[in-house]
């Protein structure tokens, strides 16, 4: 890379030294991530700076602050890495190696009950590449192009995405153990409820519960599906959760919802297919993405 006012040529070691200190934010973590002095570094960025007759960092009392021009290089820097770690692994393993970053994004819900069991099974085995996770509720990731892929619990997905249906997802009423024993006998509309109604007002379960128990007001309203469950099995309450988050902790109070149950769909855009890192980690969650039959 070569800087047109100056006529410096950065190399590797200059982009090595501005990573570093921007993943470090102070000299001394950059200084141990490179393995060298302080000083070394200090005096690297001090010369680097003068040759390209621009400022990399501001200081402040909490650090090293990157420059705009630092920032783009650092993303540089960040790339080459990338592909230098593949080359490696293309040498260890004799063969083509996929490299790169997919972003994902689910919910917290999916994450935790779906995603990560199933992450666990195939990533070790691709080692150069390079997985960007959030969590959110909506399809606007996508929409937005912010993400690659997605796992959504939806009936509808949109036609726009392309992706596959890999199951159905049920709901049930649940309780925690020492709340259901405690609580045995009573009804469902005189037990404390847990749900997500201001955050997800078109949820299955708040469809379900509103049509079924109209009079029930929920003594908890959580943002996600996830920390419904965590209060439910803190024995807070009960709630309709879905079944990919039932363990031997929770204990159903009655069947699956009747006609409320969703799918879960991976979806990805169209334009994505052409991207190998994309293509391949997709194929890999459709095989190892499991729900209960």
């Amino acid at each position: 890379m070569l800087n047109a006012l100056t006529h410096y040529r950065i190399d590797y070691p200059d982009l090595s030294l501005i990573l570093a200190l921007v993943r470090g934010g102070t000299l001394a973590r950059a200084a141990a991530l490179l393995r060298v002095d302080v000083s070394t570094v200090f005096r690297a960025v001090r010369r680097l700076e003068a040759a390209l007759g621009q400022t990399l960092f501001e200081k402040s009392r909490a650090g090293y602050l990157p420059t705009g021009l630092a920032s783009h290089l650092a993303q540089q820097a960040e790339r080459a890495e990338q592909a230098l770690e593949a080359a490696r692994v293309g040498v260890e393993q004799g063969g083509e190696v996929i490299s790169g970053t997919v972003r994902l994004t689910c919910t917290d819900s999916v994450l935790q009950g779906l995603l990560l069991p199933a992450l666990a099974q195939f990533m070790p085995d691709y080692p150069a590449l390079t997985l960007e996770l959030s969590t959110s509720n909506d399809f606007a990731n996508l929409s937005r192009r912010d993400a690659d892929i997605a796992l959504r619990l939806t009936r509808t997905p949109p036609q726009h995405l392309v992706g596959r249906c890999l199951g159905t997802v049920r709901y049930q009423v649940c309780a925690s153990t020492g709340f259901a024993r405690r609580h045995a006998g009573r009804e469902l509309a005189e037990l404390a409820w847990i749900a997500p109604d201001d955050f997800l007002p078109d949820h299955p379960t708040v469809v379900w519960r509103r049509a079924q128990l109209p009079g029930v007001r929920p003594g908890y309203r959580c943002n996600s599906m996830l920390s419904v469950t965590e209060l439910v099995r803190a024995g807070l309450g009960v709630a309709a959760l879905p079944d990919f988050l039932l363990d031997e902790h929770l204990q159903p109070l009655g069947p699956a919802l009747a006609g409320h149950d969703t799918a879960l769909w991976l979806l990805t855009r169209p334009d994505c297919r052409a991207l190998r890192s994309v293509v391949t980690l997709f194929d890999q969650l459709g095989r190892h993405v499991r729900l209960s039959p």
